[in-house]
């Protein structure tokens, strides 16, 4: 039978992470790296989810069964690595057999550091589970070696500098991430054009059905869901893509049915702001100089 978890279980240390886990203190209070293979709890007897008051990078390879990718499953046998935020919903998979390396950091732990204003520029720590990072061998044992050089260093004795070094460490590993990241978007181009296509169909779909009367203007969130992305995956993705992010491709898409409409029908500019979803004809008019460097009326009476 299905455990029955109402509320996920809020873990506020990584001290209380470790007892969770069956696991001895951790070396550092405010960071730790785990081998998941010695985690003494079995999946079962862990909570069903659970919410983590600080960061957590995992590097995980499956042993038994698949592990979803949107409509499709990891591609890449050397493993993959998920990234999550403080205070996000984790699920503990109970039926997939996965070993691997998990680091956590706590936010008080880079605070001091640029890294503490700098890592909310790391956009994969927004992407869902299935949005994993898929590594290659090559780029698994370079990743790896990051995360050893961070084990040996916790397994030091703590001095002045071990933070500065830790610290150093971490941009490393984000950085090479962020650059895997970008390999993954190329390598995936064929699968992407496929969401660009199903996204260009949404937004067409969505005019000429007319929901932008009742719903308003589309949104990134809105257009993720339909795409069983996440709206920041999407967004870097499309930018990898095309070099404009969700939120562009939205204008864009705005302004070409704008320019039907000015073109092709007697409707006044209110009227047709009404219809694209916005509140405002004055939103409208602003955003359509912008893109065009004309206004609504001046690019209707070019027509005439």
């Amino acid at each position: 039978m299905k455990r029955v978890a109402p509320h996920p279980v809020i873990i506020n240390s990584i001290a209380g992470l470790h007892r969770i886990l069956g696991l001895p203190g951790p070396l550092h209070p405010l960071i730790s790296i785990v081998d998941n293979t010695k985690i003494e709890v079995a999946m079962g007897d862990m909570p069903e989810s659970f919410i983590l008051d600080f960061y957590k990078i995992s590097y995980k390879k499956v042993k038994k069964g698949r592990i979803g990718y949107g409509q499709g499953y990891y591609d890449f046998d050397e493993g993959g690595l998920v990234f999550t935020a403080p205070h996000q919903v984790i699920t503990v998979e109970p039926d997939a057999e996965m070993y691997g390396v998990t680091l956590f950091i706590h936010p008080d732990f880079i605070r001091n550091y640029p890294l503490g204003r700098n890592i909310k520029n790391y956009g994969f720590f927004s992407y869902e589970a299935n949005e994993a990072l898929h590594l290659s061998d090559k780029e698994k044992t370079t990743i790896l070696e990051v995360l050893d050089h961070i084990g040996r260093e916790l397994d030091n004795a703590i001095d002045d500098v071990s933070q500065d070094v830790l610290i150093s460490y971490l941009e490393v590993l984000l950085n090479y991430s962020n650059r895997f990241y970008k390999r993954q978007f190329i390598t995936r181009k064929s699968v992407n054009n496929d969401v660009l296509s199903k996204m260009e169909n949404l937004l067409n779909s969505y005019f000429e059905a007319q929901d932008s009367l009742t719903k308003g203007l589309p949104t990134v969130e809105f257009l993720a869901s339909q795409l069983h992305l996440s709206p920041r995956y999407l967004s870097d993705m499309l930018r990898s893509l095309t070099g404009q992010n969700a939120q562009q491709h939205i204008h864009e898409k705005l302004i070409d049915k704008a320019k039907e409409k000015l073109s092709a029908t007697r409707l006044s500019v209110s009227e047709i702001a009404y219809e694209l979803g916005f509140e405002h004809p004055q939103s409208f008019s602003k955003l359509f100089k912008i893109k065009t460097n004309v206004s609504p009326l001046e690019f209707r009476q070019s027509f005439n």
